[in-house]
This record gives C-alpha cells, sequence and structure tokens, in this order.
C-alpha cells in the first residue's frame, strides 16, 4: 500500500490541479470515518430499501434498451438512492455514450451525499474517462483507489492498466501490472494490447513473456483475442518467426476453426510481412460465408498495391453475395490515392453511395477526400466535404491535407478556422498540416505563427513531434530561430524528423555551424540522418561558406552512413564549391552527378564563372546551358549576360536577337516583406 503511492507521485506530478468533483469528495469524506471494505454497499442513509431496489431495477431496464435519458429523470425525481444507483448511471454513460462531463457529475454527487464508493464504482468511473480520454480525470480516481484500498482488486486493477494503456505509459502500466497480487485473462489481454498494438516494447520478448508468465506462472489459459493482439503485434513488427510460433498454437488449440477473427489476424499477419502465398492459404481455410475475412483479403490486395488481385477477389466476393465493408472499400481508396487512379476512385465511390457507406463511415468519408485530392481533382474533393451533413475531425484533416498538397495555403487558414468556429478540436494533424501552409504562404506573418502555437499550447499537442517540426519551421521562416532552438530543446526525445527540421531551421537563416552541430548531436544519440538531414546541413555549409566542414559532409554521407548522393546533394555541393572560386573542382563533380547535364548545376557554374571571370569554364557552361532547354529565356539571358561581362559584346548581341526573334519573354519575379510595427 504504501509502495503503490509513494509510486503514484509520479503520475500527479504531471497533472497538480485537482477537479472540482474530485475536491468535492475529498471534502465531503473524512479521514475519521471507517473506511469501506471492498464488498462493503453502503446505501443512502434516508432511502427506502424496496423503494430503492425498484427503483434500481426501472432504472437498469432503461439503460439497458439505451434510454439514457429517461433513467436520468427519474433518478431526479427520487430522493431514494444507493450506491447501486449511481453505479448504474456511472456505467450507463459510458456504454450509452453519454456525456461524460455529466456521469463524472453523479461520481461527485455520491461525495455530496456521503455515497461511498464500492469496487464497482471505480470500475465504471475507470472505464469512463479511459474511453472519453479524460485521463488526468482517470489518474486522480486512482488516488481515491489507493486511499480506500481496492488496489488488489483484480477489475480495478485491469481498469488502471487500461487507463495508462491508452494515456500512452505504458511503463507505468506495467508497474500496476506487475504489481498486482492476481491476474485473470481480461487484465493479460489488456496489457498484452498495450505491449503488440502500441509497440512500447519490443514483441519478440513480449510474445515469450507471455507463455511463461501467463500460462505457467498465473495459469491463465489464452484466448482468440490473446492470440489477436500477440499477431498484431508480429505483423507491425515483421516478426515472421514469432508469428509462426504463434501460428502454431493456435492450431494446436483450435483456434483457427472456431474463432474467425484469430483466422483473420493470421491473413494480416502473412500479408504485413509479405507472404502473400501463406495469406492467401491462411484465408481459403476460412469458411466462404465468412464477410470478414472476404473483406480482409481484399484491403490486404488493396493495401499492397495488387490492384488486379484485389478487383479479382472483389468480384467474386460479389458473385458470392458478400457485402463489403468499410475496411476494403477504404482500401481500395487508399490505393487509388496511391496511384492516381481516379476512374476506379469514381467508381469506388459510387459503390459506397449504394451501399450507404457515404453518410455512414467517417473512415470512408475521410478516405473519400483524400482519394481526390490525390488525384489533384480538389473541386470534387471540397464537392464531398461539402455534402456529408456532418463536419467530423477525420474529414475536416483530410480536406486540409488536400488543399495543402494542391497548394492552396490560403484555404487551409480559412478552413481552420471554419473548425474553430463550428467547434470542431483540432488534434496533431490539423495544427501540423496549418502550420506547414502557414509557413509557406505569401501571407505568412510571424504573429500567426504565435497565435497558432499558443493555441497548441492550450490544446496539449505541442509536444507532438509533427507539430513541434511544424512549429520549429514557421518560426525559423520568420527569421527567428531563436524560437525554433527553444521548442527544439524542449523536447523530450526528439525523433530524426526534429532534429532535421532544426538544422534545416538553421541553415535557412545562414547558420551553417550550429546545424552541424545538432547534426554531429544527433548521431551521438544514435538517431540515424536521413539524405534529406544531409541536404540541410549542406544547405547550411552552402549559405555560410562552410567548405572543408561541407566537403566532411558529402563524403561521409557514403562511407560512413551508407547513404548515396542524389541530384539535390551534388547540387547544393557544386554550388557551394562554386561561391567559393573552386569552378574546376566543381566542374568535375558536377560530371560525378547521377545527371550530368542538370540545368540547376550548370547554371550555378555559369554564374560563378561571371563572378570568378573564368571565360573558359563559362563558355563550355554557357553552351551546355543553351542546348539543356532552348525554350528559358533565363538561359539566354543569363548566358548573355556572361558573354558581355567578359567583353565578347558580339556574342552577348546574337543571343538576344536570337530570344528576341523566338519571342521569349521572361517572367518578373515579386516579393513580400514584413515590416515591424
Amino acid at each position: 500500500m504504501q509502495n503503490s503511492t509513494l509510486k503514484l507521485s509520479w503520475s500527479m506530478q504531471k497533472k497538480p490541479q485537482l477537479l472540482s468533483f474530485i475536491k468535492f469528495k475529498a471534502m465531503t469524506t473524512s479521514t475519521s470515518e471507517p473506511m469501506p471494505t471492498p464488498s462493503t454497499n453502503v446505501p443512502f442513509r434516508n432511502a427506502n430499501n424496496s423503494a430503492v431496489y425498484a427503483n434500481n431495477r426501472e432504472i437498469h431496464a432503461l439503460i439497458k434498451s439505451r434510454n439514457l435519458n429517461s433513467a436520468l429523470a427519474l433518478f431526479h425525481d427520487t430522493p431514494h438512492r444507493d450506491t447501486v444507483t449511481y453505479n448504474l448511471l456511472i456505467s450507463g454513460h459510458s456504454r450509452c455514450q453519454g456525456a461524460p462531463e455529466q456521469g463524472l457529475g453523479l461520481y461527485a454527487d455520491m461525495g455530496f451525499n456521503g455515497t461511498r464508493e464500492t469496487s464497482t464504482t471505480f470500475s465504471s468511473v475507470l472505464a469512463l474517462c479511459t474511453n472519453s480520454g479524460l485521463y488526468r480525470e482517470g489518474f486522480q480516481v486512482h488516488c481515491r483507489v489507493v486511499k480506500f484500498g481496492f488496489l488488489s482488486n483484480v477489475y480495478i486493477g485491469g481498469a488502471l492498466v487500461d487507463l495508462y494503456v491508452h494515456a500512452g505509459l505504458i511503463g507505468k502500466a506495467l508497474e500496476l501490472f506487475d504489481e498486482m497480487p492476481e491476474r485473470n485473462l481480461a487484465v493479460w489481454n489488456v496489457m498484452l494490447r498495450g505491449i503488440c498494438e502500441l509497440g512500447h516494447v519490443e514483441v519478440e520478448e513480449s510474445v515469450d513473456f507471455f507463455y511463461s508468465k501467463m500460462v505457467l506462472d498465473d495459469g491463465v489459459e489464452p484466448n482468440g483475442v490473446t492470440f489477436c493482439y500477440l499477431l498484431r503485434g508480429c505483423a507491425n513488427r515483421r516478426l515472421l518467426h514469432q508469428g509462426k510460433k504463434l501460428q502454431g498454437k493456435v492450431l494446436k488449440m483450435g483456434l483457427v476453426e472456431s474463432n474467425v477473427f484469430v483466422a483473420n489476424a493470421l491473413v494480416d499477419f502473412y500479408s504485413a510481412c509479405g507472404f502473400f502465398v501463406s495469406a492467401r492459404k491462411c484465408f481459403e481455410a476460412i469458411p466462404v460465408e465468412d464477410v470478414i475475412s472476404w473483406n480482409s483479403m481484399v484491403s490486404v490486395y488493396a493495401d499492397n498495391s495488387l490492384l488486379c488481385d484485389a478487383l479479382e477477389l472483389f468480384r467474386f466476393m460479389q458473385l458470392q453475395a458478400q457485402r463489403p465493408s468499410v475496411r476494403s472499400l477504404v482500401g481500395f481508396l487508399n490505393l487509388c490515392s496511391r496511384i492516381e487512379e481516379i476512374l476506379l476512385g469514381k467508381q469506388i465511390h459510387c459503390l459506397v453511395m449504394k451501399s450507404g457507406f457515404d453518410e455512414g463511415s467517417v473512415y470512408v468519408q475521410s478516405a473519400l477526400i483524400d482519394m481526390y485530392g490525390k488525384c489533384n481533382d480538389i473541386e470534387s474533393s471540397v464537392s464531398v466535404f461539402e455534402s456529408f451533413p456532418k463536419r467530423t475531425l477525420e474529414c475536416c484533416n483530410s480536406l486540409l491535407t488536400s488543399l495543402s498538397q494542391f497548394g492552396a495555403v490560403e484555404d487551409v487558414v480559412e478552413l481552420f478556422g471554419l473548425m474553430i468556429d463550428e467547434g470542431i478540436k483540432p488534434d496533431e494533424v490539423t495544427f501540423s498540416t496549418t502550420l506547414k501552409a502557414m509557413s509557406v504562404s505569401a501571407s505568412r506573418n510571424f504573429l500567426s505563427s504565435q497565435l497558432l502555437h499558443c493555441l497548441a499550447l492550450k490544446s496539449g499537442f505541442a509536444g507532438d513531434a509533427a507539430v513541434a517540426c511544424s512549429l520549429m519551421d514557421a518560426y525559423s521562416r520568420c527569421g527567428h530561430v531563436e524560437l525554433s532552438c527553444q521548442i527544439f530543446q524542449t523536447l523530450n526525445s526528439p525523433n530524426a524528423i526534429c532534429f532535421t527540421s532544426m538544422i534545416n531551421g538553421y541553415a535557412r537563416n545562414g547558420m551553417g555551424k550550429e546545424g552541424l552541430a545538432v547534426l554531429q548531436a544527433m548521431t551521438k544519440k544514435g538517431q540515424k540522418p536521413d539524405s534529406v538531414t544531409f541536404l540541410c546541413a549542406l544547405t547550411g555549409c552552402n549559405h555560410t561558406g562552410l567548405v572543408e566542414e561541407g566537403r566532411i559532409v558529402f563524403e561521409s554521407m557514403k562511407s560512413l552512413h551508407g547513404i548515396h548522393p542524389n541530384r539535390q546533394h551534388f547540387s547544393c555541393m557544386v554550388d557551394l564549391l562554386c561561391r567559393a572560386g573552386l569552378l574546376y573542382e566543381a566542374e568535375e563533380l558536377l560530371l560525378q552527378a547521377p545527371v550530368k547535364r542538370d540545368i540547376v548545376m550548370w547554371s550555378s557554374l555559369l554564374r560563378s564563372c561571371r563572378v570568378h571571370k573564368n571565360e573558359e569554364l563559362g563558355t563550355r557552361a554557357a553552351q551546355v546551358l543553351v542546348e539543356l532547354d532552348p525554350d528559358d529565356p533565363a538561359l539566354w539571358l543569363q548566358a548573355s549576360n556572361f558573354y558581355a561581362e567578359i567583353g565578347k559584346f558580339d556574342e552577348s548581341r546574337q543571343i538576344r536577337e536570337f530570344g528576341l526573334a523566338r519571342k521569349m519573354t521572361r517572367e518578373i519575379g515579386r516579393s513580400l516583406i514584413e515590416i515591424k510595427q
């Protein structure tokens, strides 16, 4: 008991504020009163037992028929209440998807009336907090559990483990799990779900761990749900050997024939590992009349871009009078998005409307918006969004992403404002997409980035890696790289993308040395830089003139990290050498590039030849450039200026006359600046 209380202090330090319903309960509960035992039911003091029993039966019947409002009306009309009454209504809010705040209000009302909690009370309240995402309130209920000695109850312990698993605190969940004196099958399944599906612990270790601990130590026999979670974990980590061991166990227990979910989990496992023949064999062993298996296999083919196989199986599925599900339709729509096959996407859209999924499934709705957006039909994407009777967060995020990819950044900001006006709470995807769009917008400003940052902090998403990277990018584009650095330093465990964003921010602001320091810190922390990371580091060297450092970074890509430089890396390195006046070395490196006749690199070389008055090399570069793209007026103008610079005015005039004869016109550039007021 003492150890459990001490360990809980870590959780409560994260959320120091106590909500009103906990405060009320603490005020109404005196420590001098005797604590109830877990099996004690303390009725309301003035309640008539027979009347209370009758009311409870009626409330139970109403909740069972999912008529929560009538049950609440009966509750408020009668003074006859006891612990069971409150337990029924609190659990009813979770079962009937009622307002979670209202359910917690009933829990507070128990404290006002002096009605003590039972094990059922705690289980119901914790389930309500878990299902509604009210983790902070759940942590406070945990304190009440410890105070009244219910921590050893297996059902409450399982509910607490489930709470911490959903909150992402898998370490705390494992602590509670290990401290439980008794663990049943439900508790084991909750813990295995957190380990395997959320991926916080190595699944390869957990497969052997579950068998030795669960079966041998606790004497708990696994069921189909257990194997579904374990197979899902093996599929996520592509653990073929471990998955085959699990298949041997389920075959031995006869679960493949008796449990269709386990059979489908095997199909998903083999498809995730890329063994489609084995996946098809597992599928063919399932009875034909099982619609889940058909949709699962169709989705597997679609997810792996096997369009012909998916369509063939889908056609045969319809011949067998099997109805398509959300999973198969979403799989097809996602496939159409990847291969930009809008014609097939429109056919699937028609099938969606015939099946009634266009109004009944938010997953199908968001997949439709995404499909049209990825196929560059943004008008249809907006039209689909506007046709839905109710706007959801998922659909808004899909449209935000589609608009951002299409380049309609002003519309992204406008849609974000519409979400706020309509009371749709943004999530990490919303903030990340909006910040990215705002940072590349022509009308971007520092104040807008600050406003979004404040909103992200208030919503609790500022610590998300994607949101943090978008914030760093937005601030660095506004010239406030010091704020990007502050955000980076607040991250507990920055990933490779976070390091890359910080390096890019320094590079954008001409701080190449600082970017190289971040790259060095990145490798020391075991994060593996990718091609984008090196491109950002080389860009920083280019903008700062760090020639020797740029050479070291460029050479280390292949020698230390096994990354072959692409066209962009060569272009950046050529430009760095050109700016430093090392023109012949730049030409030599240019000829080693994967694309030797690249306009950007030759243009950079010609520009530097003009600056450093290198007639020989510049003449070669000018000839190559005009041959590469004869229709680009900017290249002809650059070549003409070079010849004029070195005194060859006849060649310069000839090039200009040739451009005028072809009626070439150069587009006028425009720039915007932000003036501090």
